[in-house]
């Protein structure tokens, strides 16, 4: 098989990966064309004039250019990686070029980012929950799970057992709602909860 063909299944390999967000592009040097595209967002087509020096200089001199930033013809940034595949004599004879449209990703970034400004938040109204028990609960309980380095999936029956006493310390059981909460929460049984808190209770 020649060169080109392995070339032309890795090519299409990281486009099929990456895919929607990835065009790979194999530049035949000598001939300073485009000879496979694999999911073509870049509108060039086989036989285009690759533009080599122009484009990326002396490549001859580097086996890896990049990445480095280019514009699409829709406005979008592609980041770009070039590599240059070299034949038995050590000479440039092709060039694999996979172009990551960045814009999805920065699009993704800047919605996160925005979701997550913490300065549009404000504290909790008093006049709201006076009492959340809920909150209360949840907040010890998770502190209690990473003080003992454990997790809620990864509760053994011991585990819960002495969760359920820590927070039967801490007040949790007052309220009316609170032993079928934890129980829900902690995937017990309410009988199981109700019956640890008898012990409790004495």
């Amino acid at each position: 098989m020649k060169n080109i063909e392995n070339y032309k299944v890795v090519a299409d390999s990281i486009a099929t990966l990456l895919f929607p967000h990835a065009e790979v592009i194999v530049h035949e040097v000598q001939s300073q064309t485009v000879v496979h595209i694999a999911n073509n967002f870049s509108k060039r087509k086989l036989g285009d004039d690759s533009a080599l020096d122009q484009e990326l200089g002396d490549f001859r001199s580097t086996p890896s250019i990049g990445p480095y930033e280019k514009i699409n013809w829709n406005g979008q940034k592609i980041r770009s990686i070039t590599s240059v595949l070299y034949d038995q004599q050590g000479n440039a004879e092709y060039l694999l070029c996979i172009n990551l449209n960045f814009s999805v990703l920065e699009q993704a970034h800047l919605a996160l980012e925005a979701f997550f400004q913490v300065h549009r938040l404000i504290p909790q109204p008093d006049t709201l929950f006076k009492d959340d028990w809920q909150e209360r609960i949840n907040t010890f309980l998770h502190a209690w799970l990473q003080q003992h380095n454990l997790s809620l999936r990864t509760l053994k029956i011991k585990d819960k057992r002495n969760l359920v006493e820590a927070l039967f310390a801490e007040g949790a059981f007052d309220g009316r709602s609170g032993a079928d909460y934890v129980a829900n929460v902690l995937n017990m049984g309410r009988a199981t909860v109700y019956k640890y808190l008898k012990a409790l209770r004495g």
